[in-house]
C-alpha cells in the first residue's frame, strides 16, 4: 500500500509537502525580523535623552525641588514658563552630571506669571505644568 496519512497521497507527496511548508515559515520568518530590523533603524534611543520629574515642594522650607535624571552628561537648561510657554525666569544650564540631578528654588523667588517648567536640550524639551 502506497498510502501515508491521506488518501490518494504517497509518503513521498506527504514528506514534500511537510519540507514545503517548513521552508516557507522559515522564508517568511526570516523576512520578518529582517523588517522589523529595517523599520526600527531610526526609533528614538532613550538614552539619549534627559528624564524630568515632578516637581516636589516642601511646606516647611518653601522650597521647590527639580529632579531629573541622565544616562551620560549633557548640556541643558532648565528654566520656567509663563503660560504662553515664554521663558521668563532661567533656573539653572550647564552639564548634569551622570545619574540623578537636583536643582532648588525658594518660593519667594518664582515668578508670579510661572505655570510651566521646562528642561532643554540640543535633542529634546521637556514641558511640565506647576501643580500648585
Amino acid at each position: 500500500m502506497n498510502t501515508f496519512l491521506l488518501v490518494g497521497l504517497s509518503w513521498v507527496d506527504v514528506l514534500l509537502g511537510v519540507l514545503y511548508v517548513s521552508l516557507a515559515v522559515l522564508v517568511i520568518g526570516i523576512s520578518y525580523k529582517k523588517l522589523l530590523n529595517y523599520l526600527g533603524k531610526g526609533r528614538v534611543v532613550k538614552e539619549d535623552y534627559l528624564t524630568l520629574y515632578s516637581v516636589d515642594f516642601d511646606r516647611d522650607k518653601q522650597e521647590y525641588t527639580f529632579y531629573f535624571t541622565a544616562n551620560s552628561p549633557k548640556e541643558y537648561r532648565l528654566m520656567i514658563l509663563d503660560e504662553e510657554l515664554k521663558e521668563i525666569q532661567l533656573l539653572a544650564e550647564g552639564i548634569c552630571s551622570k545619574e540623578g540631578n537636583i536643582v532648588r528654588l525658594m518660593r519667594s523667588e518664582l515668578n508670579a506669571n510661572s505655570a510651566y517648567y521646562c528642561l532643554e536640550t540640543d535633542k529634546q524639551r521637556t514641558m511640565k505644568r506647576f501643580g500648585y
